[in-house]
């Protein structure tokens, strides 16, 4: 039987490769052509998605080598690059790659001695600042053994163009087992073949594929119209209410905040810094129910509240801060890997002092944004940004983003103990891109503890290990609500 879970791996050898989908598209959706093509007019604009996870010990690299070998075969994205059409004319087109080494993908290094996991977590930052070969599959992972106390660190980088957090998730959890012992027998299928697909090819597969795909396009553009024409003749006052209900929607979703970004993280670079925080799960919840939120609510009133701290140290004040936070769009008839995300952005409440309060003034702003017709509008304007010169592409996301302070994601994580090639995965750490924004915050909960990662832009943030300090305080803060509860 398949796993209910898709971030739980089967216990043996009960994995139903029919029921693991991936990448069911063989070209980049408009929205991925985007985040793929921006950053080569704007390197600040580079989105690579990176997973830290920390092992109890160093695992089989043996075993290690075949696992990655057998995620290619199940899922064959991991073989291909993205090949550009000729002239850019049309959306980079998924090929085998016909050279595909795991061995230039996959790599182990030993740190010299004395290494703790501060020095792991330095290469983990200097592996994701590396730009992609774009003539290869566009990941890559890394060993990294050597720390004192006996741990390891296995960090995998892959383009947002591949999949959202998500999404890794997913392809994460392919390398995972729940035991540590080899899987015998374990149900394989044979590699793809080798492609050589040339850019003059890619465009002869786009337009074939714009052909096909025109007649549903066609035939849903006829049905919303005749949806609204009748609507509108039965109902006039009904569609009108309706239809600038979403203009206003819209207006909320792609205008920025009205409040431009603190003066104190006004600049941007290409300097990045890792740094990770962790709390109980059973911890956040009883701090947010305490003040009558949910954990993302806590979660998100713990980084505002390490914003002030920050900015108070520098003697600054600020009374709200722009942000983004992406939202899932996924349902369970969705395909594994690919983006199903959008994207809101608000002013961040900062100056409230009481952590209650802020976490409901957190709470009713999400909750608001969550209703909006218009949260789709990134999907809606897509087809018209791929097509647009790079350079003018990259401009525009840099107006949309680089206003942005700080961006706060939360993605569902694994909630039983696993293992990879025999090491035991203690935390898993995710590091979202933080293209244009000062600071980027991830949470991914793993066996009960919510393991966040933070990226920061240097140029912003100057002090991180100060940001880091005031982030743990309000942190702590939060906790407490819940234990001055259970105490009363």
């Amino acid at each position: 039987m398949a796993n209910s879970n898709p971030f739980v791996p089967p216990s043996a050898v009960d994995v139903d490769l029919s029921a693991v989908a991936w990448g069911a598209n063989r070209t980049m959706s408009d929205f991925e052509t985007g985040m793929w093509r921006m950053e080569e007019a704007q390197p600040q604009l580079r989105s690579p998605i990176v997973a830290v996870e920390v092992l109890d010990r160093a695992p089989d690299w043996d075993r290690l080598l075949d696992a990655v070998e057998w995620a290619s075969h199940v899922v064959p994205r991991i073989r291909m690059r993205a090949v550009e059409p000729a002239m850019q004319l049309g959306n980079p087109v998924w090929s085998v790659d016909p050279e595909f080494d795991i061995g230039y993908h996959l790599r182990r290094v030993r740190l010299p001695a004395p290494a703790d996991f501060d020095h792991a977590l330095r290469m983990c930052r200097h592996l994701a600042t590396e730009p992609f070969d774009k003539a290869r599959p566009p990941w890559s992972a890394l060993l990294i053994e050597g720390l004192d106390d006996g741990r390891a660190v296995f960090v995998v980088k892959t383009h947002h163009s591949i999949t959202d957090g998500m999404g890794g998730i997913q392809m994460m959890t392919l390398l995972h087992s729940r035991r540590p012992d080899p899987t015998p027998n374990k149900p394989d299928r044979t590699p793809p073949a080798p492609e050589h697909l040339s850019s003059v090819g890619a465009f002869g597969e786009e337009v074939v594929s714009e052909i096909r795909r025109a007649p549903s396009r066609i035939a849903k553009l006829v049905r919303g119209a005749t949806n609204v024409a009748t609507t509108a003749i039965s109902s006039p006052i009904t569609t009108a209410s309706e239809v600038l209900g979403y203009a206003n929607s819209l207006r909320k979703i792609v205008t920025p905040p009205a409040r431009s970004g603190s003066p104190l993280l006004h600049d941007r670079g290409l300097g990045r810094w890792f740094g990770t925080l962790e709390v109980g799960v059973p911890e956040l919840k009883a701090g947010a129910k305490a003040a009558g939120g949910s954990l993302n609510d806590a979660y998100v009133a713990a980084l505002l509240g390490g914003f002030r701290r920050y900015h108070e140290a520098f003697g600054q004040s600020v009374d709200s801060i722009p942000m983004g936070m992406p939202i899932s769009m996924r349902t369970g008839a969705d395909a594994n890997g690919g983006n199903r995300f959008t994207a809101v952005r608000f002013n961040g409440p900062v100056s409230e002092t009481d952590p209650a309060k802020r976490i409901r003034q957190v709470r009713e702003i999400v909750l608001g944004l969550r209703e909006e017709p218009a949260l789709d509008a990134l999907d809606v304007a897509a087809p018209i940004l791929a097509r647009l010169p790079n350079y003018l592409l990259a401009n525009w996301y840099l107006s949309q983003s680089t206003g942005l302070d700080l961006q706060a994601s939360n993605v569902a994580g694994v909630p039983v103990p696993v293992y990879l090639a025999g090491a035991k995965i203690e935390r898993m750490f995710p590091f979202g891109p933080a293209p244009g924004c000062a600071a980027m915050a991830t949470l991914v909960s793993h066996v009960g503890v919510c393991c966040i990662g933070i990226n920061l832009d240097t140029a912003a943030i100057t002090k991180p290990a100060l940001l880091m300090q005031c982030l743990q305080e309000s942190l702590d803060e939060i906790v407490a609500l819940g234990v001055t509860t259970e105490g009363a």
